[in-house]
């Protein structure tokens, strides 16, 4: 009896005999890097559905795909996700070229569609006509909540783009639902991101739009949208705490996270309950983009004058800050010291020292701290443990990372330097 096996079978076989390395490379080639697979668009036309020049990618997938970021079971893979540009409404496919299976029908495949369902909401079509049907909805589709602040950004095409920051919370009809589709955007590009409990009525949001024209008739595009907590303070006060932010990519290095961000802390700035604003673990980016819209805010000061800032932090530069903008101490400082360095000629050795030596001597902080330690331990540590302890703490050791904190600061504070001079 004659026993007859297709192609897959063949090759199955083969890469058995061959051993396990050629059935390891061979498997390999189903292996797909999640954030190249991952197509995201923010469509506004039909035509933009099949315009690659509209799509972007995420950075990072790991929650999704764990921490290689790799979805495996497929060649060519592609996962499209794309957004009508206002409401969000979600057109959602999953493509490829091949699937392993084909070859090897004992090997199960990622269940990729199951994953982004985990955290896309219900509601997206898989549909394009379906969608295309839900992008001729757009043009009813208007901003959440009161207008907070508009801006216009220079355009090559248009000249001139308007935009609008407005304030929304979850009580606002059909907000919870858009939300939970704009949110899906963090897990993408937020690399510590998770989603918050709406039902939390301490929680604010504001939106950036951007308005736009289309067949005569002005709608609306989703730029970005930041989220903060409001938490109590005793006896009587709140403190606002950013906890996300996010400017989607295609509207990035645009302007739009310090309109937004300066938007935010000037409506919190209106309100006599807050004490100051803060952030929830905030990235080097959104310290950097802190600077620059605090330092724009304080400048006119009174107490940061230039004539001033040469007598050094004072409990003056403190209150204003705090009574007038919300911005607490520590933040303060470093106003104070990046308008010192602009206020500073750094080629002259003598005010470049003075300048160095009273910044390290705020960053000789912790440092100073583990000295106090180690005196304590010199009381009740044996010798051994002592000489371990003394191994963490090597002076010079301590010296050479001041420096190196010293010289990474000064360069952030020039480029918050740099960016107001560009915007003067």
């Amino acid at each position: 009896e004659k026993i007859f096996f297709s192609f897959e079978k063949c090759m199955f076989l083969l890469c058995l005999l061959s051993g396990p390395n050629a059935m390891e490379k061979k498997l390999a080639e189903y292996k797909c890097d999640t954030n190249l697979a991952i197509t995201l668009k923010l469509v506004r036309f039909p035509e933009d559905i099949e315009d690659d020049s509209t799509s972007f990618h995420p950075e990072y997938s790991h929650q999704t795909f764990g921490d290689d970021e790799v979805a495996f079971g497929y060649k060519g893979l592609n996962i499209q996700l794309y957004y009508t540009a206002g409401n969000l409404s979600t057109l959602f496919r999953v493509r490829y070229s091949s699937k392993v299976t084909e070859l090897f029908d004992c090997v199960e495949p990622d269940d990729v569609e199951s994953k982004i369902r985990e955290i896309i909401p219900p509601g997206f079509t898989a549909n394009t006509d379906d969608f295309i049907s839900l992008l001729e909805k757009e043009a009813k589709f208007e901003p959440f909540g009161p207008l907070l602040h508009s801006y216009t950004v220079p355009n090559e095409e248009a000249g001139v783009l308007t935009y609008q920051i407005h304030k929304a919370d979850i009580t606002c009809p059909g907000f919870q639902e858009y939300h939970g589709r704009l949110q899906t955007f963090l897990m993408w590009f937020i690399e510590t991101a998770s989603f918050i409990d709406t039902d939390d009525d301490r929680w604010d949001f504001f939106l950036v739009f951007e308005k736009y024209n289309k067949d005569g008739e002005t709608l609306y595009a989703t730029v970005g949208y930041m989220t903060v907590y409001n938490y109590y303070v005793y006896p009587d006060k709140t403190r606002p705490r950013v906890s996300q932010m996010l400017i989607l990519p295609p509207f990035q290095g645009e302007g739009h996270g310090a309109q937004l961000l300066e938007a935010v802390h000037r409506f919190y700035c209106g309100l006599p309950k807050v004490q100051d604003i803060t952030a929830e673990d905030p990235s080097d980016n959104y310290v950097n983009l802190r600077d620059y819209v605090l330092v724009k805010l304080c400048q006119g000061l009174p107490s940061f004058a230039v004539e001033k800032l040469h007598l050094g932090f004072s409990a003056d530069m403190i209150k204003e800050a705090q009574d007038k903008l919300k911005i607490n101490k520590k933040h303060a400082r470093r106003v104070y010291e990046i308008l010192r360095l602009r206020a500073t000629d750094m080629s002259d050795e003598e005010k470049a020292r003075e300048y160095r030596l009273e910044v390290k001597k705020r960053l000789f902080g912790p440092y100073r701290k583990n000295q106090r330690e180690l005196a304590k331990m010199r009381k009740c540590l044996r010798p051994e443990e002592l000489v371990s302890h003394m191994g963490q703490m090597d002076t010079r050791t301590q010296h050479e990372e001041l420096e190196k904190s010293y010289q990474l600061l000064v360069d952030d504070y020039r480029r918050v330097i740099e960016r107001l001079a560009a915007h003067a």
